[in-house]
């Protein structure tokens, strides 16, 4: 996947992919935003971009953390037209980010939050094979649920490039799921239909389409991509299709509600209490 040529050795790009990985892990830590990384990363090194990545996942892996699904970002052309690319990206999703069963999304836990209404796809068969395509991942998904992501960003005020974003996990931050789920021969994610409601006031609307044309589509992207990596999908893992629609802010206090045509309803109130970041902002 690389983007630009670089002649920096292999010991020297692990040397600056941990670096980045350190200035991302202490913002999480101390909730202090930090300076965007592409000042180490360059502003087109994709390849060493999910190089800091990696290295922030074995670093969660080693601490306990599991792994229950990817999610897709930069599936809307006027995001990746501002970021100067012509794809999506992804990030890992860890089983601590999935706060569906709590009352509150836990505005400690975020510095920077924003919601994106999206299509949750919830996997019941691997998708490792080489001859992926649409009529596979089809039919490799279980049921289809309506999400939040609740992205977040480490980088300082959201100034973001391509690199810093997917060092970043690709800007994660926590999800919640709905309670109501279709079998794709029940919902046909093109023809999704969103509405997104902050303290009952609409604030975003969108459409299956909105998502790389098909939330499919995204799917269909991930599922090669992962594959490259050598870290394929697998049965029961969560997919987050991308966003349905312009995101929005969601800070401390505030209930956000978003509707999808036949998904029904999913709802996330978040706590009133807030992050350092989010004080001092």
């Amino acid at each position: 996947m690389t983007t630009s040529s670089n002649t920096t050795s292999a010991t020297d790009r692990t040397r600056i992919a941990g670096a980045a990985a350190d200035r991302l892990i202490e913002a999480t830590r101390s909730s202090t935003p930090c300076g965007p990384v592409r000042d180490l990363l360059g502003e087109t090194d994709i390849d060493l971009a999910y190089a800091v990545q990696q290295q922030l996942t074995d670093r969660r892996l080693a601490e306990g953390a599991r792994i229950v699904g990817r999610k897709i970002g930069l599936t809307s052309p006027a995001v990746q037209q501002q970021l100067g690319v012509d794809r999506p990206d992804f990030g890992v999703l860890f089983e601590d980010m999935d706060v569906t069963a709590l009352d509150e999304v836990p505005s400690e836990r975020l510095l920077q939050p924003k919601a994106e209404a999206e299509i949750a796809f919830v996997l019941s068969a691997d998708l490792d094979s080489d001859d992926l395509d649409l009529a596979t991942v089809r039919a490799a998904v279980g049921h289809a649920v309506a999400a939040l992501e609740i992205v977040d960003s480490r980088v300082a005020g959201w100034d973001i490039k391509i690199t810093d974003t997917v060092a970043d996990n690709a800007s994660s931050g926590l999800y919640v799921l709905g309670s109501q789920t279709l079998t794709l021969d029940e919902f046909e994610p093109i023809d999704a239909t969103m509405r997104m409601y902050v303290d009952d006031e609409l604030v975003s609307e969108g459409n299956g389409a909105a998502c790389l044309g098909d939330p499919l589509n995204a799917l269909l992207w991930l599922a090669r991509t992962a594959r490259e990596f050598g870290q394929p999908l697998r049965a029961g893992q969560v997919v987050l299709s991308g966003a349905l629609g312009p995101m929005v802010p969601a800070p401390p206090g505030v209930t956000v509600r978003t509707e999808i045509s036949s998904l029904g309803t999913v709802t996330a109130r978040f706590s009133s209490e807030s992050s350092t970041a989010q004080e001092n902002s």
